[in-house]
């Protein structure tokens, strides 16, 4: 079989290398702007785009265009069919499926913070506020070197890849005493809500203990121990795998189980609550693994052929 059409390089709109490139250009025009002032933000979050589609782009270019086939095919290196200008999803859409492809490495911490920026970004751009203006370089700058770190390690790169060494230097020491402030302030939550709880009566910590491991049994996620309390809590997180359904022959039954990671702790007995991926670790190991959900289905209701028309009656076409 001979292909009569063949793809050509794959354009710039959607190449890789190209929108890497142009990021690393605005990350350069970012550490050259004034740190108190609304320029450094604003390059960051042109850059922060850009690096985010060459990350997707580097899994396929094709992930980056909007629903038509005609981009899809001019982004995959065949001549364009039309003369309109190439769409590209947006930079949200673009967070969201970083994040369901890569939810080990680019976290939900990494998504929301993105999600932020590059909204403040969009303000910037289409409205009269100016959100940039005064904005202290400690509320955004560890947060956006955790996220370029993540989407590079996704294209086996790292900060000095894309900045320079001394700035990715500065960046990595911004990482680690956000991470460190981080896991203080929660550690110091944990430890207030352990005094509340010892402030109650035997009877009282008792009764909502109960109440904790009555509520996890009957919620979706997986059971731990509130490291507050020790009264029974769960985690909840997302789905990081496909779920894999097997059939149990010898008691009929359809198991499926599906891998996923915690993004968030409930203890309703203390009333602790631990939200992130990061902040979970903090505390213990133990809050921050991942764990694996299991749902048991009857075979038979599991395979029966869905009904067409529920609801109505079966057709009685009988002559009489």
């Amino acid at each position: 079989m001979k292909q009569t059409v063949k793809p050509g390089p794959t354009p710039e709109n959607w190449d890789a290398e190209a929108l890497f490139l142009k990021a690393q250009r605005y990350a350069e025009r970012m550490a050259a702007s004034d740190g108190d002032g609304w320029e450094q933000p604003f390059w960051s979050s042109l850059s922060l785009e850009l690096l985010a589609r060459a990350a997707l782009s580097n899994v396929s270019p094709a992930l980056l265009v909007e629903n038509d086939w005609t981009h899809l095919y001019h982004a995959l290196g065949f001549e364009p069919l039309e003369r309109k200008s190439p769409k590209s999803i947006t930079v949200t859409e673009v967070f969201k499926r970083l994040s369901g492809i890569y939810p080990e490495t680019f976290i939900s911490e990494n998504h929301s913070f993105c999600v932020v920026h590059t909204g403040r970004r969009n303000s910037e751009l289409h409205s009269g506020e100016a959100v940039f203006e005064g904005i202290a370089s400690s509320s955004w700058q560890p947060q956006f070197y955790a996220a370029c770190t993540a989407l590079l390690a996704t294209m086996g790169l790292t900060l000095t890849d894309f900045i320079d060494g001394s700035e990715a230097g500065v960046a990595e020491r911004l990482i680690a005493a956000a991470a460190d402030k981080g896991a203080k302030a929660v550690l110091a939550d944990v430890e207030a809500h352990r005094k509340e709880w010892l402030a109650l009566s035997d009877g009282e910590r008792a009764s909502l203990a109960e109440s904790a491991k009555v509520w996890a049994t009957r919620q979706a996620g997986h059971r731990v121990t509130c490291p507050a309390c020790s009264s029974i809590a769960l985690v909840q997180g997302e789905a990081i795998t496909p779920s894999v359904v097997k059939l149990d022959a010898e008691q009929s039954l359809v198991v499926e189980t599906q891998d996923y990671l915690p993004s968030q702790f409930e203890c309703v007995a203390c009333r602790l609550k631990i939200h992130g991926l990061s902040r979970l670790a903090a505390v213990n190991d133990n809050l921050a693994k991942r764990f694996q959900n299991t749902s048991t289905y009857d075979a038979a209701e599991y395979y029966a052929t869905e009904d067409d028309y529920p609801g109505y009656e079966e057709d009685n076409n009988e002559r009489f």
